[in-house]
């Protein structure tokens, strides 16, 4: 996760069903443009219609995933978003009644770009969802298993919720499967970091002891009720932030691995996580190397790649998710990425660009959707944690 592929965990083996190894399709977001760019941006414009009368669609939604970047189509289905952020992006249009659609895009500069969207009509719209027959014990249990997976079991997940799940339905027909589909965008309101969220998904899965899924959220900032409030959501943000897998892969980027406090080890394989005797310094400049493309390298290397954070402490709330016992004594936060199928290619921004790109493991897989920051998020300030 962040396509979301969104969350894995530690594992060497077969785990409980607490502990999953995440494909992280999560796009790993911008975070160290330099402010006037992060502000600026580029601008997007365009037209809505639909695929098969052609007349515009007024009212549409249209938004870069992983930011507070949308607005509304005008009468005409015209649309404009300004100051959307350097990088790999989706695209996204949706309307009640049409089929939600999205576009790779890729913006290098602050140069207007053209993007139009043909919505098809949708064969269920979304009101039309039947709620009551999927109210029963069988379907509320399975929500609160999709809940643990997508959402979390931070502290801060216990401070975020799910506001329509009666759009979903699940599949657990298969034994150590399982399955989630929207009938329509997640509503999510996070009252820890002080947003509310569209999460428009488009796969979920867990196979065995890996999960993975897909989809962008759209982050809109909640209003503070008191100034206490806006400095905690301040606060929050920036230990969300602080030693997450974007945190990791932008410092690499800029070369910052050491000053911004993460130690890194080569590992040989995941059966070798917990030997002692098989960490291997590794050289953080050496992971990235020219992908042949602008704005772009490669993550490469062989095995896994453990990281610590050393600012940061272990919660508790991780040590009884990742071992069912919160008594052993806290430690750095340690993570340990591995990659996919071979080398992956990210951008200046630090977004990986095969959503599926890059397995973690350890506290990269334990914080999920309930302590994720849109793309143009940055913290103020020197990088220090705020634990």
């Amino acid at each position: 996760m962040a396509q979301l592929s969104l969350f894995p965990c530690l594992a060497m083996k077969v785990l409980p069903l607490h502990h999953y190894i995440l494909i992280l399709t999560l796009l790993i977001f911008a975070d160290f443009l330099p402010a006037a760019q992060a502000q600026d941006g580029a601008s997007i414009v365009g037209v809505v219609t639909s695929a098969e009368t052609g007349e515009p669609l007024p009212g549409a939604h249209v938004f870069v995933g992983f930011t507070m970047v949308g607005t509304v189509t005008d009468a005409g289905g015209r649309y404009e978003l300004l100051r959307v952020p350097t990088g790999s992006h989706k695209l996204w249009a949706s309307m009640i009644g049409f089929e939600t659609t999205s576009l790779e895009i890729a913006v290098a500069d602050t140069a207007q770009r053209v993007f139009d969207f043909a919505l098809p009509t949708s064969v269920i719209a979304i009101g039309e969802v039947t709620v009551e027959a999927k109210r029963d014990r069988r379907w509320r249990k399975r929500l609160e298993t999709f809940e643990r997976m997508f959402i979390g079991e931070t502290p801060y997940a216990g401070q975020t919720r799910l506001l329509n799940p009666e759009v979903l339905d699940f599949d657990a027909s298969w034994v150590g499967s399982f399955t989630a589909s929207a009938a329509g965008p997640l509503h999510i309101e996070n009252r820890a970091l002080g947003y509310t969220i569209q999460y428009f998904l488009k796969e979920f899965e867990r196979e065995g002891g890996t999960i993975r899924y897909d989809g962008d959220p759209l982050f809109e900032e909640l209003e503070a009720t008191s100034p206490e409030e806006d400095a905690l959501w301040e606060d929050n943000r920036r230990i969300a932030f602080e030693g997450s897998l974007r945190h990791l892969l932008l410092s690499l980027w800029r070369r910052r691995t050491r000053e911004e406090q993460f130690e890194l080890h080569r590992i040989p394989s995941v059966d070798d996580i917990n030997r002692s005797d098989r960490r291997f310094p590794v050289d953080p400049d050496e992971l990235l190397v020219p992908a042949g493309v602008p704005n772009q390298r490669l993550l490469a290397f062989s095995g896994l790649i453990e990281i610590t954070y050393l600012p940061e402490n272990e919660e508790p709330e991780y040590l009884l998710w990742q071992s069912g016992s919160p008594h052993r004594p806290p430690r750095p936060q340690r993570s340990w990425i591995r990659l996919t199928n071979g080398p992956t290619e990210i951008d200046e921004n630090g977004e990986i660009i095969d959503p599926y790109g890059v397995t973690v493991y350890g506290y990269f897989a334990y914080e999920r959707m309930a302590n994720e920051v849109p793309k143009e998020y940055r913290p103020a300030g020197p990088m220090q944690s705020a634990k």
